[in-house]
């Protein structure tokens, strides 16, 4: 009998709840979110011959326990936060707790088995951390370079840097020499914004290069695609994680909200527009659609047949997009075939 152990991981514990395969519970346990609770739940989980994991899909929870679990040799599938959500509102069981939710995760894992199967952290991961954390530094810069533009305008309303300006050296060597003929705490703290910005920008400018002999390394072919440069190709591995977590394209386009989603009305096919998927991932599949649409000829021919064909422009570059989620999908799926092929090679 194969018993799936649903588990709901939180910060300080995770609960498993085991269930037979017509969903009745057949046991619980509350562990500490540590190593020594992890090795916890997998002894008490011995006594279970035929099992696997199913985890809440919420990787900045569960990451260590599933990197333990699978330095165990344990079979661990991932369950999207919205399946679990949709079985425990279906449940008999009202309301919400910690074995009702690994109860949930357990059953949306036995209804849904092509789950994907969690694996341990590769270089999508580190692309990912890089990313999110220079992101963070640009949003710390804008809003430093806000607050300096307020206290410039307060030193002196007719010096105002032009636009996008204060990400260069020079012109914040030049705010530098304009406040050094200013006294008191409102130019004190723009020289220190200035220098803080300066210093942003160092460490942006160094994550760009790091990005991009990662990426170089994992998808070059992805950087080949027309319209995708290094940080936008650093975005797409990132937020895929594993592509061969995905069964096939479609799948891809509709976690990217890339693929329509069809509406039945009698024997009437209709497609609605897709609001959901992940939307990092489709805003940079729409940064790639635009720029192929300014200069690529094959994206402009592309557009060009579809307005003939009565689509408007966004309907145009919807199916543009929904095109450019295939060529993402193939060429990331060739080059972690290339890499998994390597690998041996250099063992």
């Amino acid at each position: 009998m194969m018993v799936v152990l649903g588990t709901d991981a939180h910060k300080r514990s995770h609960t498993v709840v085991a269930v037979d395969e017509a969903g009745a519970q057949i046991g619980e346990l509350t562990v500490a979110a540590t190593s020594d609770g992890h090795l916890r739940a997998l002894c008490w989980a011995g006594q279970f011959d035929s099992r696997r994991w199913a985890i809440e899909d919420c990787r900045h929870l569960s990451r260590r326990l599933e990197a333990d679990l699978l330095a165990a040799g344990e079979w661990v599938v991932r369950v999207p936060p919205k399946m679990m959500a949709g079985v425990r509102r279906s449940a008999r069981t009202r309301g919400k707790s910690d074995p009702i939710d690994a109860l949930a995760t357990a059953r949306a894992a036995l209804r849904e088995p092509g789950l994907p199967v969690a694996r341990l952290d590769g270089p999508s991961r580190e692309i990912k951390l890089l990313v999110d954390y220079r992101e963070a530094l640009v949003r710390e810069r804008t809003a430093t370079q806000n607050r300096l533009r307020w206290r410039l305008h307060e030193l002196e309303p007719g010096f105002d840097p032009p636009t996008g300006s204060l990400n260069r050296y020079k012109t914040l060597d030049a705010i530098d020499q304009f406040l050094n003929g200013h006294d008191g705490v409102v130019a004190t703290l723009a020289a220190r914004e200035v220098a803080r910005i300066r210093d942003i920008t160092q460490q942006a400018r160094q994550l760009e290069r790091d990005i991009a002999a990662l990426v170089a390394n994992v998808v070059p072919s992805l950087l080949a695609l027309p319209g995708c440069g290094t940080l936008t190709a650093a975005k797409l591995v990132g937020e895929a994680a594993d592509i061969t977590r995905f069964r096939d394209r479609n799948a891809y386009a509709m976690w990217a909200g890339a693929a329509p989603i069809p509406v039945w009305s009698a024997n009437n096919e209709r497609f609605r527009l897709n609001r959901g998927g992940n939307r990092q991932t489709n805003a940079a599949l729409h940064r790639i659609a635009v720029t192929q649409i300014r200069m690529h000829p094959d994206a402009q021919a592309f557009m060009a047949r579809r307005l003939a064909n009565g689509d408007t422009k966004r309907q145009a570059l919807r199916a543009l997009k929904r095109r450019l989620s295939d060529v993402v999908y193939r060429t990331m799926i060739q080059n972690t075939q290339t890499l998994q092929a390597a690998q041996p090679q250099a063992a």
